[in-house]
């Protein structure tokens, strides 16, 4: 049973900083393609970043080098390090398996619960 976890959301001013973690179990993240989308207060979910199996990660625009996306073999966990946050970044952040391309990471086959992120001063 393929299980993913969020946790690391929470409430940052603007400029501030935080790392979602992506807790997995029954999927090896390294062996698919991983990444994160988030769904702003009333707006539709968005595709932020994605990690392929091979290859270079790609992010959406609007968090490019801002976020990084990293992994931990060892423990199976995704991060997610977002740096710059902007009130335009809060929302519901869902880590996401199986999809390998980043504007369609909303209907991948494998998400989690999600991690809510505030930025506001």
């Amino acid at each position: 049973q393929v299980q993913l976890m969020e946790s690391g959301g929470g409430s940052v001013q603007p400029g501030g900083s935080l790392r979602l973690s992506c807790a997995a179990s029954g999927y090896s993240i390294n062996a698919h393609c991983v990444g994160w989308f988030r769904q702003p207060p009333g707006k539709e979910r968005e595709g932020v970043a994605v990690r392929p199996i091979s290859g270079r990660t790609s992010y959406a625009d609007s968090v490019m080098g801002r976020f990084t996306v990293s992994l931990d073999n060892a423990k199976n966990i995704l991060y997610l390090q977002m740096n710059g946050l902007t009130p335009e970044d809060a929302g519901m952040y869902y880590c996401a398996g199986g999809m390998c391309d980043v504007r369609e990471q909303p209907r991948a086959r494998y998400r989690g619960q999600g991690t809510r992120v505030t930025v506001s001063s």
